[in-house]
């Protein structure tokens, strides 16, 4: 990857995201795979595995910005990175991912393997 200069990610608090989401401020995109997204996931959080990360595909809002999340932040960042690659204006993400999230407290959702409900989890 030659890029000449790495632009610069805003990294947002978990607190910070959860009152963009609740305030219909920011999409939240769920960087992660398939099979974690299922296991755990951010209510309203919308996938775009890495493994199949197109840029373009995302929602383009100009009153709701992307913000990227995963698991610990690192994903995150390479995907705001394939991003600026192709020039698509994505500059924030999760720090610490979904493991800050439940650190800080806040609900996850969950399924439940037996009955395939879906379970709010704190």
């Amino acid at each position: 990857m030659s890029t000449h200069h790495k632009p610069h990610l805003h990294e947002l608090g978990a607190e910070e995201v959860h009152d963009a989401i609740r305030r219909h401020r920011i999409v939240l995109i769920d960087v992660r795979e398939p099979a974690e997204y299922a296991a755990e996931r951010i209510h309203g959080a919308l996938l775009f595995p890495l493994s199949s990360f197109d840029p373009k595909a995302l929602p383009a809002d100009p009153n709701r910005p992307v913000v990227l999340q995963c698991g610990s932040g690192k994903r995150s960042a390479m995907a705001a990175a394939k991003c600026a690659e192709m020039g698509v204006h994505v500059d924030a993400h999760m720090k610490g991912g979904i493991a800050a999230w439940k650190s800080a407290g806040l609900r996850t959702i969950t399924i439940d393997a037996s009955s395939g409900a879906v379970v709010d989890r704190k």
